[in-house]
């Protein structure tokens, strides 16, 4: 069918109606947090074969689909998820991803998209400002001889880390690009950095083996005395550190490294040094808690990701870097359609972004911004900092439970000890847990001990809900306990 105007008013209203039932359900608790089924009867319950075949979509059967839809769904919303970092979205983000929807602006390029250009553009100089890498004096500044930092917005945390990565070989091997990447190059961080640290190293060529792992502390912080001893004997052996990497914070365990003792050493040593700050780089936000990142304005690169504490909807991901020049070298490629001599009225991102065709990212963090103002954010995010605390202090006080460390973000780890610290049995708890549906929680394995664990993401999520929560993880234990398992 060909859309009409007509069309996208009648399917919108019907769908908005949907969608506030479901928000309004969700918020309320009343109803499972998560169903889960098998995906054949995901697709069979959706018809989606019959769809793809035959194009029935319309105004009078949207929201029969999009209800069974809805209850194949996680409720983000629901005060019991408390698992994955993904943010529960301010509505206005939810707003933005339906403009986008419609007038679909790819806008790496200026006249693609003017104001999804200079909405990305603003709230990458609000984020660089926070870092403490702005010189303008208005958020709207585009030169970047007058901003200093630089930044861009990707389609997630791992990719924003393998743009930094890209950045810091373009400085320590700038014929990279042309003559690959010199086999001398190595990276420096925590034996826990994130994953996608590891795999952007792979993806650009240099081998799993070039991500060089420095040993943490029993609560997987790492130890900046063992930076020297790594860093020493790797010039011995003739290697060339690309960068060191800082966890701002730990996705395991919510801590934080010692951001401001690892940007001295990379200082002494002239070494690029990178902030991966995907989840907590927020604390810049609180004047209670930026302490922090203390220090990050040492670092030459910084990975935020605005889709989890900044109430923004999936896919929104900062690479800021101090100096602008060092993300403006680091891609060299023509294309004669794309890159080509003009008169340039705006700003074109393309060149910063691995992505050619790259969404109204700055939308969406922009509607959320809008929505709650920097105070409400900053209130936002000390409000879950705080409220963790609360519910360490809950489940430590219980004898049957055990956290293996005290919460400085809104990520808290913990067991369930009664019948013994088996790792197998913390599984098991979790996904008889998720399997009944009222919870959504995850797990982490923290210094090889296997942790229950809590990503407070949700303004509705109180000490109440948590109670629940070990209330049915003794029922369950029991009931696990006496089967064997």
């Amino acid at each position: 069918m060909d859309s009409t105007a007509n069309e996208l008013k009648e399917m919108a209203g019907i769908v908005l109606e949907r969608l506030s039932d479901f928000l309004s359900q969700s918020q309320s608790g009343n109803t499972k947090v998560l169903i889960q089924r098998p995906p054949a009867e995901v697709a069979d319950n959706l018809e989606l074969e019959k769809f793809i075949r035959n194009g029935t979509l319309s105004a009078g059967n949207i929201d029969e689909l999009l209800s069974k839809y809805l209850d194949n769904t996680q409720h983000l919303h629901h005060p019991q998820f408390i698992g994955h970092q993904a943010a529960a979205p301010h509505v206005a983000s939810s707003i933005s991803d339906m403009i986008h929807g419609v007038v679909n602006n790819p806008m790496a390029i200026y006249e693609m998209g003017p104001a999804a250009a200079v909405m990305e553009k603003v709230v990458i100089n609000w984020m660089l400002e926070k870092v403490g890498w702005f010189g303008a004096e208005k958020l709207s500044e585009t030169d970047p001889r007058k901003t200093g930092g630089g930044g861009i917005l990707t389609h997630g945390g791992s990719m924003a880390n393998l743009t930094a990565m890209l950045a810091a070989r373009a400085k320590a091997d700038p014929d990279a690009w042309t003559d690959g990447t010199s086999n001398d190059l190595v990276v420096m961080g925590p034996e826990v950095s994130h994953y996608s640290i590891s795999r952007a190293i792979s993806i650009m060529g240099m081998g799993s083996k070039a991500m060089v792992p420095i040993k943490v502390n029993e609560q997987e912080v790492l130890d900046p005395d063992n930076l020297y001893p790594v860093y020493n004997r790797l010039k011995e052996e003739g290697k060339r550190v690309m960068a060191v990497i800082a966890n701002g914070c730990a996705t395991s365990t919510g801590l934080y490294d010692p951001i401001e003792e690892v940007g001295q050493f990379c200082r002494e040593n002239d070494l690029w040094y990178h902030v991966d700050g995907a989840h907590g780089a927020v604390a810049l936000l609180s004047p209670k808690e930026k302490h922090l990142l203390k220090g990050v304005e040492l670092a030459d690169s910084l990975t935020w990701d605005a889709h989890k504490m900044l109430q923004t909807s999936a896919l929104c991901a900062a690479v800021l870097v101090k100096d602008h020049k060092n993300l403006d070298n680091t891609f060299r490629q023509k294309g004669s359609y794309i890159f080509f001599e003009k008169e340039q009225l705006g700003i074109d991102s393309i060149s910063n972004a691995i992505e050619c065709t790259k969404s109204g990212l700055g939308t969406k963090l922009f509607w959320a911004l809008a929505g709650e103002g920097e105070e409400g954010m900053k209130q936002f995010i000390e409000g879950r900092y705080n409220v963790t605390k609360d519910f360490y202090e809950l489940i430590q006080a219980h004898p049957d439970f055990e956290c293996p460390c005290y919460p400085e973000s809104n990520i808290l780890c913990f067991r369930y000890t009664k019948y013994g610290l088996d790792n197998s049995f913390q599984l098991a708890l979790r996904n008889e847990l998720v399997k009944r549906g009222d919870f959504y929680i995850t797990t982490a394995v923290v210094n090889g001990e296997r942790y229950l664990r809590l990503s407070v993401m949700n303004k509705h999520t109180a000490v109440e809900n948590i109670q629940k929560l070990m209330d049915e993880v003794e029922g369950i234990a029991e009931e696990l306990s006496k089967k064997g398992n």
